[in-house]
């Protein structure tokens, strides 16, 4: 049967099984090295604030915060794209 992407919509290379990971959208079990990754630095306090706090020196730590997405999910939210097959041989950022 003809396959639509050349790793298979997997990065996993020769690794063999990979763990699994809930979708944060739906909760479906999805194999790691398929799963969306974003990850996004939290601010606990008000940006207005955080300014005058770094004016006089403070340090304002922010903990990161790590999703994994389902495709399906992944394309719902825009995090992801449909791509045409021509445009699929390229990555993102490289057009040559």
């Amino acid at each position: 049967m003809p396959y639509k992407r050349k790793s298979r919509g997997r990065s996993k290379g020769a690794k063999g099984r990979s763990g699994f990971v809930q979708c944060a959208n739906c909760g479906e079990l999805v194999p790691r090295d398929k799963a969306k990754k974003v990850t996004r630095r939290l601010s606990l306090v008000d940006p207005a604030l955080a300014k005058e706090l770094r004016q006089k020196g403070a340090y304002i730590s922010a903990p990161v915060d790590t999703k994994y997405y389902c495709v399906s999910c992944a394309v719902h939210y825009g995090i992801v794209k449909v791509r045409s097959r021509e445009e699929r041989k390229f990555r993102i950022g490289r057009r040559f």
